[in-house]
């Protein structure tokens, strides 16, 4: 890649949460892409998605990409919980829930004083990430110019909560599970299961119809596309990990916590950014239904959906260059507006 790029971790200390525990000698490890200007009036926060690391997503960071370093400083905080940052894998102690609130709250601390930021001018996110982008523009309304929230919602959905709630089930039917997402080792069998759950959910039904797992991958089978890409897509994290992400992704609420009092629509119209709302078109748990209920209590707001049968990976598209030219187009003109 070609720009400056910083990396490190920001510790924090004793970090008190939302839940009224405390995240002992909390880190927050961070990646950041090219040049903070004197001003310190171009940042973009891009935090990670569920399970990722910042090298998992920061292919579409590049000048011909969505993402351009030459003009932005963009910063990659690596979610709670991800193995990176204080997560269960590294920290016996670690509480049962940490929330996209906690996360903020913490990334916030990480721009301000790692780099002196106190207003950005957007906060992009795909999936978890665009979850706690929606909590940056609430929580703090007249420090975020923008939000893009790609595939992601203000509250996550009763039945987003039922496909989250099968996925932690199968972590805790796991033979090594031990209670309260630990694990005596790892429980291989449970996450290559995991796996192949995942991908009934992440990809449409139109997407299996037309064959593109096979085309798009170079699969032979549907046997071989699951085998190649989703039995052993989540064996190099820690099971304690992953549940302790379904438990965020879960319990994701802009409007839950003492400003707002679970008042979404108050929540919603207290953001001051200019949101763009992206969902897929065919995503099975963050749908477009759900921002489209959303827009009318956003003060200035607009909900584009983006045209693919590529579920929720429309929002992360590595390997669709077509949803990638739907993005960049839309993700750059709404930094420049």
């Amino acid at each position: 890649m070609d720009c400056p790029i910083q990396q490190g971790v920001f510790n924090l200390g004793d970090f008190p949460l939302q839940s009224g525990q405390v995240l002992a000698q909390a880190r927050l490890s961070w990646k950041a892409y090219g040049t903070l200007s004197p001003r310190r009036d171009n940042v973009i926060v891009y935090p990670t998605s569920f399970g990722a690391h910042h090298g998992d997503i920061e292919w579409l960071i590049g000048a011909d990409r969505i993402l351009d370093p030459s003009r932005w400083f963009i910063v990659i905080p690596d979610m709670f919980g991800n193995g990176l940052s204080s997560s269960p894998s590294n920290d016996r102690g670690y509480p049962e829930l940490v929330t996209a609130y906690d996360n903020v709250h913490a990334q916030r601390r990480l721009l301000a004083e790692q780099f002196g930021i106190e207003r950005i001018h957007c906060a992009y996110g795909w999936s978890m990430g665009a979850q706690q982008a929606y909590h940056w523009a609430a929580l703090f309304p007249d420090q975020v110019e923008r939000a893009v929230i790609c595939c992601g919602s203000a509250r996550t959905a009763v039945h987003n909560q039922v496909f989250l709630d099968g996925l932690r089930a199968v972590l805790e039917a796991a033979p090594e599970h031990v209670g309260h997402g630990r694990f005596s080792q790892k429980p291989l069998a449970a996450l290559r299961a995991f796996g192949r759950v995942y991908a009934g959910w992440a990809l449409s039904q139109d997407f299996y119809r037309e064959g593109l797992h096979l085309r798009a991958f170079g699969a032979a089978d549907l046997e071989s596309f699951l085998a190649a890409n989703w039995s052993d897509r989540f064996t190099h994290r820690h099971g304690s990990d992953l549940r302790a992400h379904l438990m965020t992704w879960s319990h994701s609420d802009i409007s839950a916590n003492e400003r707002y009092r679970n008042d979404l629509a108050k929540a919603l119209a207290s953001i001051e950014a200019r949101v763009l709302l992206m969902p897929g078109e065919t995503d099975l748990y963050f749908r477009v239904a759900d921002n489209a209920l959303e827009l009318p209590h956003l003060r200035h707001g607009e909900l584009l959906p983006i045209p693919s049968i590529w579920g929720h990976l429309a929002g992360n598209p590595q390997r669709n260059p077509q949803d990638q030219v739907f993005l960049r187009e839309a993700v750059r003109r709404w930094l420049a507006e």
